[in-house]
């Protein structure tokens, strides 16, 4: 049981991580004029309101790495685990929540294809994370 919740919160932990690099990867393509260039409507003002949930959600998120798939390879985890998110914000969070078109094209034709890869660099960043948590020496103490 000690194991299982270790593992829990290194999991949200590195969520949590891939959470803040994705806000933060968003931010600047916004920040930069990326999103409007490619005709995509997102460019987020980095505010607590608006980092915090993202942060959250990215630890929840973060327990997929739970399931023991692609350890080998930090970079294909992280890409097939971000599916899940990606999913979500497209096909829930966006016509649903958001009420906004399917996909959330009202946004920009290319809005699909920047959340795919937003989210990428959320889950190759908990993964590169997890792998650098997995192969570090356990500097726990017993006794």
């Amino acid at each position: 049981m000690n194991k299982l919740l270790k593992n829990m919160a290194v999991c949200f932990a590195a969520g949590c991580a891939g959470g803040l690099a994705n806000s933060i990867v968003l931010w600047l393509a916004g920040a930069t004029g990326v999103t409007t260039a490619l005709g995509v409507n997102l460019a987020p003002a980095f505010t607590p309101a608006w980092l915090y949930p993202r942060i959250v959600w990215g630890g929840l998120w973060g327990f997929l790495f739970l399931v023991p798939v692609l350890r080998n390879s930090p970079f294909w985890r992280g890409l097939a685990w971000s599916a899940g998110p990606t999913a979500v914000q497209l096909c829930i969070i966006f016509p649903l929540v958001a009420k906004k078109c399917l996909f959330w094209l009202a946004l920009g034709a290319l809005t699909p294809l920047l959340v795919v890869l937003f989210n990428a660099v959320w889950g190759v960043a908990a993964a590169a994370l997890l792998a650098r948590i997995e192969d570090a020496p356990d500097q726990t103490r017993t006794g």
